[in-house]
């Protein structure tokens, strides 16, 4: 999915058990980010950053949701440990990874393999993606910053 397509309404079960829909989020802004493994640490990096700046984030008017491949169980291990306070998707299956365009072909010492892209799409009020951080682009242990920044730059 690029800049200006809708996010499936589906987006599906956090490490509590309850389905998350887009439409939860419907007059919210929305910080969905994709990411490899939890409890690895770029990962967590990325996550504590995400949750250390959930206040202002809010603020700016957005809500945060992640999503990896990780089981509900360790969703919840992972957010219990480092205190996230945000819902986590397990996307044991992969399927809306893949709607999202988040899962794709990733190399590790001259193997390929599908993966999981680490991807941050900011989504609007009306559920469409406004931005699209790449891989390339994040920074973990700055992440929320970086969407702030953003946000700084096109509301001026």
């Amino acid at each position: 999915m690029t800049i200006g397509d809708r996010i499936p309404d589906v987006l599906g079960i956090d490490q509590d058990g309850r389905e998350i829909k887009a439409s939860d989020f419907r007059g919210k802004k929305l910080v969905l980010y994709s990411y490899p493994k939890a409890n690895t640490s770029g990962c967590t990096a990325e996550a504590c950053s995400l949750q250390a700046h959930k206040t202002e984030l809010e603020e700016a008017g957005y809500s945060i949701v992640g999503i990896s491949k990780d089981s509900q169980a360790t969703q919840k291990k992972f957010a219990d440990k480092h205190a996230l306070d945000f819902p986590l998707i397990a996307d044991t299956d992969t399927e809306l990874m893949q709607q999202l365009g988040c899962w794709g072909e990733k190399s590790m010492y001259g193997k390929k393999f599908m993966g999981i892209l680490r991807t941050t799409y900011l989504v609007n009020e009306e559920g469409i993606i406004e931005k699209v951080f790449t891989p390339k682009e994040i920074k973990t242990k700055i992440h929320a910053e970086q969407i702030l920044q953003y946000v700084a730059d096109n509301n001026s």
